[in-house]
């Protein structure tokens, strides 16, 4: 019985307690998330193409 209740209370809790974002909301969150990661990409990018020149500069490898 202890089962069927906390089923009952999750139900209840997701069902009217919480409070779920708009679609668009979830667009403008997506749309955010997306620039992030593009940007840390060309920063991780920049970082991987100028320590490769500083090693090969170094190191003199091709």
């Amino acid at each position: 019985m202890k089962a069927i209740t906390y089923l009952k209370d999750i139900y209840n809790e997701l069902v009217y307690k919480v409070s779920w974002p708009t679609w668009k909301e979830v667009q403008s969150s997506a749309l955010l998330v997306l620039v992030g990661v593009v940007i840390f990409s060309l920063l991780i990018f920049g970082m991987d193409l100028s320590l490769n020149a500083l090693m090969e500069f170094i190191y003199g490898w091709n």
